[in-house]
């Protein structure tokens, strides 16, 4: 099937998709509408984001409504109010030739009462967060009772941002004739236990294989020290005097610092954060895709949702703790048949991270050497010199002016006036890079700092206080080393802290962090939830004494009891869950 037209479409529908420069189905929309336009049957769709894959369940869901009833009919779910507005505004431009249809988008951050407005007035296609649509629900705004299709869209990212008991609420209110399509980049154990108690015998439909990389997406990496990255950050948006790309670091804080920098130093950039309203956040993502500005700096949580397929850099300021996110990251340049380059800046200690990638994702990584002063020098005088070549001369506008500027300038010859033109527009870069240093870090120099840095590292720890905390999350609860990790880093808003010995248990977990943070950690996560579960975090070291609770001591102390065949490793709470698991150590 090689067009629209032959996958069953509507006119209407082919009309707009037409004039949305739509000509071809993308793989999935190929194999996903004829299937949702002549069947009822339950639907896995493995589609990462940017396949088209809204198109995929939105058209045939407009073409199905039935206008003249006034009803609910689809249901779509996402787990960001980016997205959710992204799918409404699509699917408005796909049914617009369409009289009487209303599409209505449910989210927090922005007025319930005027979301119930839309919903009084009738709506056939209702989008939706699941904590809006939970809320609406138990409002008795939102009457599921003639839902005939439910979409559940990046059905993995709903479960890892803790929402599976909003949807397994939300799904009970639904009738169990209806037709449920679930559309996710990875499947999980959470989401086959949603398509397991959800789903009817799913046809399952695939657009490529799971957590793949793109293949026109370049992958590098810059090897420099911690310190460098900043200066790496602007060499790389020097080189690249086109850059249109997204910059991600790991807190908020440091997302804030980076921007407010790049602003100062004269960059097109800003930030987005979770610490910013909904109507700054439009306000910054508006000028984002006017491409107003050229870098925008966010976190993963910040830039989910976002739909955007004209980005050329994506670039890891921090690599994430999960190897799976630098995945999820990447994959948002190189889309729609065009190139993009995926850029990690990582320091000495990272280089593991980059071979765990390659190694779990087959892509090869190139090592680059950090753009010299000389290279972006020569690099900006040649893109000064075809924007001045290409600019578009408007004759009637600047003739007045000519026979001034010519007397002005009657004194310079042609090759000094060029001269004077580009050191005009030049200077800036010529001045700043004039005496740039070298700031990679050789292979060889690393290895010989990494013997260095262990013995360090080990003198330090002798020396470092450190602090042994409890906190009650385990491995039943998905807790592993990496989201401890991110966890701290989240509460303490930064990378920098000293993290030591980490025990994951089944129930509860033990970790170490350096003595100074460990106030700041246990106030900063005392209202935290970690897969559903409020946080609790204690000491679990007695310094007055000096000495160490042993591991029995601070469970006991906890409501734990240890079972009648003495593991030392396998504790069960006194409410009888739990079971038999040894630790896990990192």
């Amino acid at each position: 099937m090689n067009t629209f037209a032959e996958i069953g479409l509507s006119d209407s529908l082919l009309k707009a998709v037409g004039e949305l420069g739509f000509e071809n189905p993308t793989p999935i929309q190929s194999k996903t509408i004829p299937h949702l336009l002549s069947s009822e049957q339950d639907l896995i769709a493995f589609a990462q984001t940017g396949t088209g894959k809204t198109a995929a369940f939105g058209l045939p869901a407009i073409q199905l409504t039935q206008v003249e009833d006034r009803k609910t009919q689809t249901l779509i779910l996402c787990p960001t109010r980016e997205l959710c507005m992204q799918i409404t505004k699509d699917l408005t431009n796909y049914s617009k030739f369409i009289k009487g249809i209303n599409v209505v988008a449910v989210y927090g951050g922005a007025s319930i009462d005027t979301q119930i407005r839309a919903l009084n007035k009738g709506a056939h296609i209702v989008v939706g967060t699941p904590g809006r649509t939970k809320d609406l629900i138990k409002r008795k705004k939102l009457q599921l009772g003639a839902v005939e299709r439910v979409v559940l869209d990046e059905a993995d990212e709903m479960l890892s941002m803790g929402f599976k008991e909003d949807l397994d609420d939300i799904l009970a209110k639904t009738a169990d004739t209806k037709q449920t399509l679930l559309f996710s980049a990875t499947m999980s154990k959470e989401v086959i236990a949603i398509t397991k108690k959800y789903m009817n015998d799913p046809v399952e439909l695939a657009a490529a294989r799971q957590n793949t990389v793109a293949e026109n997406v370049k992958h590098t990496y810059y090897m420099v020290h911690a310190k460098d990255r900043y200066e790496v950050l602007k060499r790389i948006a020097d080189i690249n005097p086109n850059i249109y790309g997204i910059v991600f670091c790991r807190t908020r804080r440091e997302t804030k610092e980076v921007a407010n920098k790049l602003m100062q130093d004269g960059y097109n950039a800003d930030a987005l954060h979770g610490d910013l309203s909904q109507a700054q956040r439009d306000e910054v993502m508006g000028r984002f895709r006017k491409h107003q500005l050229q870098l925008l700096v966010a976190t993963d949580v910040a830039a989910r949702g976002l739909d955007i397929t004209d980005l050329t850099h994506i670039i890891n300021y921090n690599l994430p703790d999960e190897v799976e996110v630098y995945i999820h990251r990447s994959g948002r340049t190189g889309r729609a048949g065009k190139s993009g380059t995926s850029i990690a800046i990582v320091h000495t200690r990272e280089n593991r991270k980059i071979r765990d990638i390659e190694k779990k994702f087959k892509i090869k990584f190139s090592k680059e050497t950090v753009p010299s002063g000389k290279d972006i020098c020569t690099k900006q005088l040649y893109a000064l010199i075809d924007k001045i070549e290409k600019v578009e001369v408007d004759n009637s506008q600047i003739e007045p002016f000519m026979p001034a500027i010519y007397k002005k300038l009657e004194w310079l010859s042609r090759e000094e006036l060029i001269k004077h033109f580009v050191s005009a527009e030049f200077n800036r870069f010529l001045g700043y890079y004039k005496n740039a240093r070298d700031i990679n870090v050789s292979d060889d120099h690393q290895d010989e700092r990494r013997g260095k840095r262990e013995k360090r590292g080990r003198d330090d720890r002798k020396r470092t206080a450190f602090s042994r905390l409890f906190i009650n999350v385990g491995s039943r609860d998905k807790l592993t080393p990496a989201r401890l990790i991110g966890l701290i880093n989240e509460g303490l808003d930064s990378g920098d802290s000293e993290i030591g010995k980490i025990e994951i248990l089944r129930n509860f977990s033990f970790f170490e962090i350096e003595a100074r943070k460990e106030g700041q950690l246990i106030k900063a996560l005392k209202d935290h939830e970690f897969e559903g579960k409020s946080l609790a975090l204690e000491i679990s070291q007695e310094k007055s004494k000096g000495t160490s609770y042993t591991k029995e001591k601070s469970a006991k102390k906890k409501g734990y009891k240890k079972p009648k065949d003495g593991k030392r490793n396998d504790w069960k709470k006194n409410s009888g869950e739990g079971g038999r698991r040894g630790r896990k150590k990192w």
